[in-house]
């Protein structure tokens, strides 16, 4: 859960995960799920947010069915597919949900 004021706290990084999420043509629900996931968990520093965002918008095209490679969000967001992989399971638990086993 977040607060109102966090998603206009962090309105430039949720025009940045619009671009992406433009880039690998994802609908709308894996949008809204990307954005709700990232301003649950928003980390407080400016250097952490890009791969932050990145994990959130990988996790939410793992929950909506909409799965893309750890490489290609991560080229999409514009980090590592290190960032991604180092990330995304511990957001998934954080956001109460299960990584898959694979």
């Amino acid at each position: 859960m977040y607060r109102a004021s966090d998603e206009v706290a962090n309105e430039a990084w949720l025009a940045a995960l619009d671009e992406a999420a433009d880039r690998l043509d994802l609908p709308a629900p894996v949008r809204s799920r990307a954005a709700d996931l990232f301003l649950s968990t928003v980390p407080e520093g400016d250097r952490s947010k890009k791969p932050a965002l990145a994990a959130a918008l990988y996790v939410a095209t793992l929950t909506e069915g909409d799965r893309r490679s750890q490489g290609d969000v991560a080229d999409a967001v514009g980090v590592s597919r290190l960032s991604v992989q180092q990330r995304w399971k511990d957001l998934m638990r954080e956001a109460g949900l299960e990584p898959p086993s694979w």
